[in-house]
């Protein structure tokens, strides 16, 4: 795998805060910077609360987009948004060429949404999460890839981490969707 300038493209999604009760969608923000360090634009999209089309948005988003060919990677908020709408992230690769990396801050408890998924009928998601494969402690993160391997998951984390643990793309997106949904950010990221 090459290496990566540091001032590389890179968009990180992360969803919205929603009401798993009342909510039929969310509000997913992906945040375009160069690096860590400068802001070239936002994308948006809705998708459905504990939906599947969260892969498919994605990939329309990312392909009809201006900044597509500059982008190095796809940095996603963990696997799922808005519930259990889970991202094929091999195919999310193969679709935008585009190399996918997943950052995860807590482990979750894999067996839990297991049985979650099958008593709720939704075990066809199971697949999902077992093709995504098993995440990797990088410093106090853990992360999942598709389309490159783990020397680019480390320059990418490394080029787009300056405020925090995990990287600004993902940082300011979790901030933007959160200050338009609730009217302010808590600056929880």
């Amino acid at each position: 795998m090459k290496q990566l300038k540091k001032f590389s493209s890179i968009v990180g999604f992360d969803d919205s805060p929603f009401n798993k009760f009342k909510d039929k969608d969310l509000l997913v923000v992906g945040t375009v910077m160069r690096g860590g360090s400068s802001i070239n634009g936002i994308m948006s999209t809705r998708v459905q609360v504990d939906g599947n089309d969260a892969t498919t948005k994605l990939i329309c988003l990312i392909k009809k987009s201006k900044f597509r060919t500059q982008l190095k990677a796809i940095l996603l908020d963990g696997i799922a948004f808005g519930g259990f709408n889970i991202i094929d992230m091999h195919k999310l690769h193969k679709k935008t060429g585009i190399p996918v990396i997943v950052i995860i801050r807590r482990l979750p408890d894999f067996e839990n949404i297991m049985q979650i998924l099958e008593k709720i009928g939704k075990k066809s998601r199971i697949k999902l999460i077992e093709k995504a494969g098993k995440a990797v402690k990088i410093g106090k993160i853990y992360t999942q890839h598709a389309g490159c391997d783990m020397d680019y998951v480390k320059q990418v984390i490394r080029i787009a981490t300056i405020n925090a643990e995990i990287p600004e793309p993902l940082r300011i997106s979790h901030l933007i969707s959160a200050g338009i949904v609730r009217g302010e950010s808590k600056g929880d990221s």
